[in-house]
């Protein structure tokens, strides 16, 4: 990926500490939370099998105003607990200079899960949403260039609903990002 996050290390927040100084969608947040469950022993074990990577790190940007990171971002703190690898949450707006290194498609999507080595060489990242999810928006942001145009604020409107119908009604999106991150971290 080529990019180096070392000077950010230990400059963001526990998950805990996230978590709890959230004064928006905290409860929708727990929610998604509590709802969580590994569906697959074996992708449970697969998580708790890299304790011993010793050698990666994760920093997650987030806000806690966003709908995806308030149900994403729970998934991939229940995922990566598994692993006791070393998380941070790098609230967006007190990192803009790491988000700016990190768009989607060009704009401010989170959240972005960055894996990276002891030395900061970013080796992976996941985000903002699961693929099946972020297709609709992909496929708007190519039919719908122009941020300027009369219609595009409708448009979005509907690319946010589709959106929200991808990703269902239950928790089964759960174990799609459960599956991409799983996916992500054998290749590193």
């Amino acid at each position: 990926m080529g990019a180096n996050v070392a000077h950010k290390f230990r400059t963001g927040l526990k998950p805990q500490a996230f978590v709890e100084s959230m004064t928006k969608n905290q409860d929708t947040y727990q929610n998604w939370s509590d709802a969580f469950s590994w569906e697959d022993e074996q992708d449970r074990a697969f998580f708790a099998s890299l304790q011993h990577r010793d050698d990666l790190r994760c920093l997650i940007l987030a806000a806690e105003w966003c709908g995806d990171v308030v149900r994403n971002l729970p998934v991939v703190l229940h995922a990566l607990k598994e692993t006791d690898m070393p998380v941070e949450i790098m609230v967006m707006e007190e990192h803009l200079d790491l988000m700016d290194e990190f768009l989607t498609m060009g704009g401010r999507a989170i959240p972005v899960v960055i894996f990276a080595d002891t030395g900061g060489h970013v080796l992976a990242k996941w985000g903002p949403r699961p693929k099946h999810v972020q297709a609709v928006m992909t496929a708007f942001k190519q039919q719908n260039p122009d941020r300027n145009a009369t219609d595009y604020e409708d448009k979005i409107k509907v690319a946010r609903a589709q959106m929200l119908e991808q990703y269902g009604e239950g928790t089964g999106y759960q174990q799609v990002i459960v599956k991409e991150l799983r996916e992500l971290l054998s290749s590193i």
